[in-house]
């Protein structure tokens, strides 16, 4: 039997067993079978900190672990974890920046999410830009905001950072879930809790309406490309981050066969300008779905110039590709970390699923947004 027909008849039988009020031996099933395929490692395979110079930890693709609270709901969107029992060092104390960093919550008619909102200790002297940061699978808002640092950087630029927190009721492992159609539209799921409470929070809070964007990592990535596609109107421009483009998966297994090789995906209705950090020794999600994010987000702009650079980064090599409009203005921009797996470029030990060698990708993408005009 072919791969994949194996792999295909192997979910079918986890489905089966998730109906069955069986989910501990669908989990089984469901982590054999990507072992196989090469999306997982054994559940036996450790690591520590010292086996991936400059890197925490993996961030592992949507998964479930354990009993789901509801197997039936649950059982389309609980993809296994990919990186087996992984060993972390104690984390460093986290700088979560000068200012106020406050929790709240919002509810709309598609569902209620809690968040965290980093506030400047500068005082205002406008309304502020407003970054919307999408933690990655396993991750919450405070340890996004620890390996970021994106407080910190905003501090300096007086910004304004949401942090929306995925619920482990919604996705067990706590990824967006990127890889639904009903959630990869706008006015409908998370697109829409998030896009709402970007709103409220900007209108509460002094946020300048015209420069709000959004970036994540991975799941969070790919559910930043999904907000650019989706509400153009709202995301001044978008960060993807060892990420997936916009309306890549329709379902659990399209999703996993995507974060092995990206297929082709739609170019965006609007012109949203993008800014993609990849690893190319990412092998959880591979480097090819940072090309067809910038495809997508680039070709809805036309002819644009493009400029090559590689260099060199806090012992990190890269290559950076940026596009331009007639006007000189980035509009999109790929930046190709050699060497670096899957993981927040120039991030802080605080957090997980960081590398602290390489360019600083908060960095970068605040600069990258700040220099949009609307």
């Amino acid at each position: 039997m072919k791969q994949l027909d194996q792999f295909v008849q192997q979910m079918m039988e986890s489905a089966k067993l998730v109906r069955s009020n069986n989910p501990g031996a669908a989990t089984d099933v469901i982590q054999r079978a990507l072992q196989q395929a090469g999306l997982m490692a054994p559940a036996t395979a450790t690591a520590t900190v010292d086996d991936a110079p400059g890197m925490i930890d993996l961030n592992p693709a949507p998964g479930f672990a354990g009993k789901p609270a509801a197997p039936r709901a649950r059982a389309a969107r609980a993809l296994p974890k990919t990186a087996g029992a992984f060993k972390r060092k104690s984390a460093p104390p986290a700088d979560l920046g000068p200012g106020r960093f406050i929790d709240g919550t919002f509810s709309c008619s598609a569902g209620q999410r809690r968040y965290k909102l980093y506030i400047p200790a500068r005082a205002a002297t406008g309304p502020r830009p407003l970054v919307v940061m999408l933690h990655g699978c396993t991750q919450d808002a405070r340890d996004f905001a620890a390996g970021t640092a994106m407080n910190s950087v905003a501090e300096e630029h007086n910004c304004l950072v949401l942090y929306p927190e995925q619920e482990r009721s919604a996705n067990a492992n706590g990824c967006w879930n990127w890889f639904e159609p009903g959630q990869q539209r706008r006015g409908s799921g998370e697109p829409a809790i998030i896009a709402g409470m970007a709103r409220q929070v900007a209108a509460e809070h002094g946020g300048d309406a015209s420069k709000v964007f959004a970036a994540g990592l991975s799941a969070g990535g790919a559910m930043a490309a999904i907000l650019g596609a989706e509400y153009p109107d709202l995301f001044a421009a978008v960060g993807v981050h060892s990420g997936l483009a916009a309306g890549t998966g329709k379902d659990m297994i399209s999703g996993l066969h995507a974060m092995k090789r990206a297929p082709q995906a739609a170019t965006a209705k609007s012109k949203v300008p993008v800014i993609v950090f990849h690893g190319d020794a990412d092998h959880v999600v591979n480097a090819d779905n940072g090309d067809a994010v910038l495809r997508q987000f680039a070709d809805a702009h036309g002819a644009l110039t493009q400029e090559h650079i590689r260099g060199d980064a806090a012992g990190r090599g890269y290559s950076r590709t940026s596009w331009r409009n007639a006007q000189g203005q980035r509009i999109a921009e790929h930046w190709l970390i050699h060497g670096a797996a899957h993981a927040w470029m120039g991030g802080k030990a605080a957090g997980s699923h960081t590398d602290a060698t390489g360019p600083n990708a908060s960095k970068e993408m605040l600069a990258f947004f700040l220099e949009q005009r609307p």
